[in-house]
């Protein structure tokens, strides 16, 4: 990728921030407001809201409970804002992230419709100058990227695409004026996270929905609805302690995490466990209230799957769409919960349509042909692909570090970062939920990152230093011990976007610590505490 060219004399600025979602707006509020530097922000979409105000699918809703999805910097900003459900919906928190850049002022300093195109660090004035898509340039610095985890959308790339004569829409590209489904023939391609609550939400108006599946999908109750008042009210009036709690447990999503190892009860007290949380919790409860070795244990994973394959025999009325729909492998993606997903294919109006042994050949003018050659005639195409997950964002970016080094070639084999948000020879730049960040809810995450970076930049500062970087040995040490605690897990064992499974030609590799954000915070406590051991700090230019 290659910027625009530009004569004119970069703007100078003490740090640029990339993204205004939870991440982005908390590092603009943070070092804008609090630290008190010049900070100018650049964003591709309209408006803030990162993932939010792209994501627009019907369905589209956080699969997180909203007490913990959400920022806890602020307590009157906690405490003012009224959510309606214990899931919201995609106009919900698109609202609150509004709402937050009003309280605090924070559009101002943000360019939207901007892509950033390049990031190059200066070795002679140790500061990166930045370029967007006009040309424009920008001296900073530092550089904060809050980018987005799940945000850089996975287009397939089907034979015929082009020639399809109705409309073809991503989840994750949704257009903001809508899409007109009523009465209409849609076909779903893809059963992750945004395939299965847009194919639950619009599956009783479509005229015929056909689900092209290629992997059946673990997935269990949510149980949306309205928020308890009562659950919002003891949040409040032990407000320090429950975000004390959400930050040393190990998924940070805010509810009691079990200490019981299914290892260690009878067959009969796990179903009982886990019929508890089919009926109440929601998917990540399932996995990590039932007990706490799901994750890491085969005969609790074995548990789990044997117990949801029995519930989708249960409720899917087809014994044939039944089998189709039951997965056979680990139950160690990222969960996935619903409002009735396997309840959705006893509807005359849905056909289910595996694509693993017999899949898509080609996309034709009237809809899409299987290897066999059967032909389903559609209005509309939906695809429901996913992202490029954890790296896709980052790498749209051309990264110059030291030397002209390219971050791209630095992650040619897989990324490396030490504690998820520094990389070796890029000097002052740090990437919020980067790779090999914590396997966890986001938004406590990134506060805590958010704050450390802010913690750094005033230890430089007070210190009368130019730069903080990691050096290559902390940086391998990060990796490695990201392996090994990965691999005390059973999710490298399945293909999925956690390790990069999902995008032909990627790396698959562990992208997470996996050792919870209890463990995560004393890492970061411990590296500042230290005297951030582990890091380079440099003196000032021409010092």
């Amino acid at each position: 990728m290659t910027a625009p060219a530009t004569t004119s004399t970069p703007l100078e600025v003490d740090a640029v921030v990339i993204g205004s979602g939870f991440a982005g707006l908390y590092a603009l509020h943070k070092l804008r407001d609090d630290l008190g530097l010049q900070v100018q922000s650049f964003d591709n979409a309209g408006d803030v809201g990162g993932t939010w105000y792209w994501n627009r699918y019907p369905g589209a809703r956080s699969d997180t409970e909203v007490t913990a999805y959400c920022y806890s910097f602020d307590r009157e900003l906690y405490e003012s804002w009224n959510w309606t459900e214990r899931y919201p919906r995609q106009p919900e928190i698109l609202r609150y992230l509004g709402h937050v850049a009003d309280k605090y002022d924070l559009r101002r300093s943000i360019r939207f419709e901007t892509q950033v195109e390049s990031a190059v660090f200066d070795d002679a004035t140790e500061r990166w100058t930045i370029t967007i898509d006009t040309g424009e340039q920008w001296s900073a610095q530092f550089l904060v990227e809050g980018v987005g985890l799940l945000s850089s959308t996975n287009w397939p790339a089907f034979p015929g695409q082009d020639s399809f004569t109705g409309e073809v829409v991503h989840t994750s590209r949704w257009p903001h004026e809508g899409v007109d489904l009523d009465g209409k023939r849609v076909g779903v391609i893809g059963t992750g996270s945004s395939g299965t609550q847009v194919i639950t939400d619009i599956a009783p108006r479509v005229g015929h929905l056909t689900v092209f599946q290629r992997t059946p999908q673990y997935t269990v109750p949510a149980h949306h609805g309205p928020i308890s008042p009562d659950f919002l009210n003891r949040v409040k009036q032990d407000y320090d302690g429950y975000w004390t709690s959400v930050l040393n447990s190990v998924t940070a999503f805010g509810f009691p995490e079990s200490d019981v190892s299914a290892e260690s009860v009878s067959p009969e007290e796990r179903r009982a466990a886990f019929e508890k949380q089919w009926n109440s919790g929601g998917g990540f409860q399932f996995m990590f209230a039932a007990f706490n070795d799901i994750g890491t244990s085969r005969v609790a994973n074995d548990s789990a799957t044997e117990f949801i394959r029995s519930k989708i025999a249960e409720i899917v009325d087809d014994p044939e769409t039944a089998a189709a729909l039951t997965p056979t492998d680990l139950y160690a993606k990222r969960p996935v919960c619903d409002d009735g997903y396997y309840a959705t294919f006893n509807r005359d109006n849905v056909t289910l349509v595996p694509v693993k042994q017999n899949p898509i050949s080609e996309i034709t003018p009237k809809g899409i042909r299987l290897a066999d050659g059967t032909e389903h005639e559609l209005d509309v195409i939906v695809f429901a692909t996913g992202f490029d997950a954890v790296t896709g964002n980052t790498l749209k970016i051309d990264h110059r570090g030291r030397n002209g080094v390219s971050l791209a070639d630095r992650w040619a084999d897989r990324p490396r970062t030490h504690l998820g948000m520094m990389t070796s020879e890029f000097p002052n730049m740090f990437t919020i939920f980067g790779p090999m960040g914590p396997f966890t809810n986001q938004p406590p995450a990134h506060e805590a990152q958010v704050d450390w970076i802010a913690q750094a930049i005033t230890h430089l500062r007070e210190n009368n230093a130019s730069t903080i970087e990691t050096t290559k040995e902390s940086e391998d040490a990060w990796v490695a011990l990201c392996d090994e605690i990965a691999h005390q897990t059973l999710f490298p064992q399945v293909d999925s976007w956690i390790n990069g499974a999902n995008i032909p030609g990627k790396p698959k590799t562990v992208m997470f610590f996996m050792a919870g954000m209890g463990a995560y915070m004393e890492h970061l406590r411990r590296t500042a505490e230290n005297g951030y051991e582990g890091l380079r700090i440099g003196a000032p230019v021409g010092s």
